[in-house]
């Protein structure tokens, strides 16, 4: 019987086809598919404004969680008034307050309390405004009217303006209580960035198939759309911590945020008032302090809002 050509017939490749089929299978075994947060990494990494902040917020940092590490000085022992005012010394090189306390002790030991402020309204601002934008983007119909209208209302509050009224009334000043008040008036920004985040991904492809599929709604928005909605809230987020800070320290400074009796930045400048004729370093200090932690803070915020902006991903 003659043989079947198909079975004997051998089909060969030219060597000079058979390289670009073997590195086309390369590409394809060893690329792996690309996120929104490695092409973000990918951007941020070759910055280097992104370095510098996050080394000075890990520096920051460092200093609030251990201020045991940068001064053994007591910033409320030892306070001395012939020492008051007066100039840097040996193991003071800050020089002293009005009340003769080491400025520099009392820079490194503010920190604790007004980044603790800062990362606890984040935190909160960001978990309330994305619960309820999300909800808002992703059911729509009443709820989200609902949802929009209450917080057109508090967006209509300055937040400074509103803490001041509510800590003025509060018997109780804690680093929570503060980072609560203003998380009160400042959820509505991420709940509105993040009802627009969902409702463009929730008319996505996949979005739809899953729905197709029969997967419940709420599963949905949970496994799909959120993490898909998150990026523009983290880097607004970022950058609201630097603002929640100074919302402390203004808030300190009109004596309606933290008691005197805890060390914040917002409390050594408004202490060191009735010395800024004869003593201007007493309230330069802690200022400089401030304004190097909000500037780190925003720094970084905007390396990762051009690295998770759609359009500048698109560009690269």
């Amino acid at each position: 019987m003659p043989s079947n050509p198909r079975l004997t017939q051998r089909h060969f490749v030219a060597p000079e086809e058979e390289a670009p089929l073997q590195a086309i299978d390369a590409v394809s075994v060893s690329d792996k598919p690309r996120t929104v947060w490695n092409d973000a990494w990918q951007s941020m990494r070759k910055r280097p404004l992104f370095w510098v902040s996050s080394i000075l917020i890990l520096l920051i940092v460092i200093v609030a969680v251990a201020p045991g590490l940068f001064t053994q000085v007591s910033p409320t022992a030892n306070c001395q008034l012939a020492n008051s005012n007066a100039g840097p010394a040996a193991g003071h090189p800050f020089g002293f307050t009005r009340q003769g306390c080491d400025i520099y002790a009392r820079v490194i030991h503010g920190a604790q309390a007004s980044i603790l402020v800062g990362f606890l309204a984040t935190a909160l601002v960001t978990v309330f405004g994305s619960t309820v934008g999300a909800l808002a983007g992703f059911y729509g119909g009443f709820l989200d009217a609902v949802l929009s209208r209450v917080a057109d209302i508090f967006f209509a509050i300055p937040t400074v303006l509103g803490a001041i009224v509510f800590m003025s009334v509060l018997p109780e000043r804690t680093p929570l209580v503060v980072a609560m008040v203003i998380a009160l008036f400042a959820w509505p920004q991420i709940a509105r960035i993040m009802r627009g985040a969902v409702l463009s991904a929730k008319q996505a492809d996949y979005v739809v198939a899953s729905r197709a599929l029969g997967v419940s709604r709420f599963r949905v928005l949970l496994r799909h759309v959120l993490p898909n909605a998150i990026a523009p809230v983290i880097a607004v987020a970022t950058v609201s911590l630097g603002t929640f800070i100074v919302a402390e320290a203004t808030l300190s400074f009109l004596g309606v945020g933290l008691p005197p009796s805890v060390m914040s930045w917002g409390n050594d400048i408004d202490q060191a008032r009735p010395s800024l004729t004869t003593s201007p370093m007493v309230l330069i200090y802690p200022s400089l302090a401030l304004s190097i932690t909000v500037l780190s803070f925003l720094m970084l915020g905007d390396v990762v809002r051009d690295a998770l902006d759609p359009k500048e991903r698109a560009r690269r």
